[in-house]
């Protein structure tokens, strides 16, 4: 079986992503996330591990996103869009970060526990999308299945692709993501960049 890895995971070239991760595979990758919030909530520290212990496609560099609810709202997601450590490593940091750094959330507490939703979306290489006006880009995406990162000079936001399920509409996805940068809704110019990627998301599921 191919493995996932940022460069040879293509959507569009495969009927099921999910073969690029085994169900082992994503079970360890539940678990990591989840002992590295268990054990943040009790020892106020980030979990270690060491990354010549991690084996297969755990020890390659990947990009994951960790996204925690609580009763259905958000409690805190943060991840990586760059593929710059061992995949396990990146899922057990951002784990961490998504419970404890989220900016936009107080401190998960300890007492939220059984509360909890945890989900992985383990990212493909970003891929850029060529396009000469909004109306042609707008065109080029596909719902529920693309990721998109939008760049304007310093500027930059994205949206996993599980966000469609909140912003079905292509215009109004592409509206949230310019106000996520930090730009208008109406914003254009000519020199927006946008990429695009996609991903395998999971969660307690795989523990079955």
């Amino acid at each position: 079986m191919e493995m996932f890895s940022p460069e040879n995971f293509r959507m569009e070239k495969h009927s099921n992503v999910q073969d690029f991760l085994t169900a082992k595979e994503k079970q360890q990758l539940y678990s990591i996330a989840a002992l590295s919030i268990r054990h943040g909530l009790e020892e106020g520290t980030v979990l270690k591990t060491k990354s010549e212990d991690l084996q297969g496609v755990l020890g390659e560099n990947g990009a994951a996103f960790v996204t925690i609810r609580k009763q259905t709202k958000l409690r805190g997601c943060i991840g990586s869009l760059e593929a710059n450590r061992p995949l396990a490593i990146d899922v057990l940091e951002n784990a961490y970060a998504a419970a404890f750094k989220d900016a936009r959330f107080p401190l998960l507490r300890l007492g939220e526990w059984n509360d909890l939703d945890i989900k992985i979306s383990v990212l493909s290489r970003a891929v850029p999308i060529e396009f000469h006006s909004e109306k042609e880009l707008i065109a080029q995406l596909h719902p529920g299945i693309d990721g998109l990162i939008l760049t304007e000079g310093c500027q930059r936001g994205t949206f996993l692709p599980s966000v469609w399920s909140d912003l079905s509409n292509p215009d109004t996805f592409l509206e949230h993501l310019k106000k996520k940068a930090k730009l208008p809704a109406d914003y254009w110019s000519d020199t927006i960049r946008v990429e695009r990627y996609q991903t395998i998301e999971f969660g307690a599921e795989s523990e079955q």
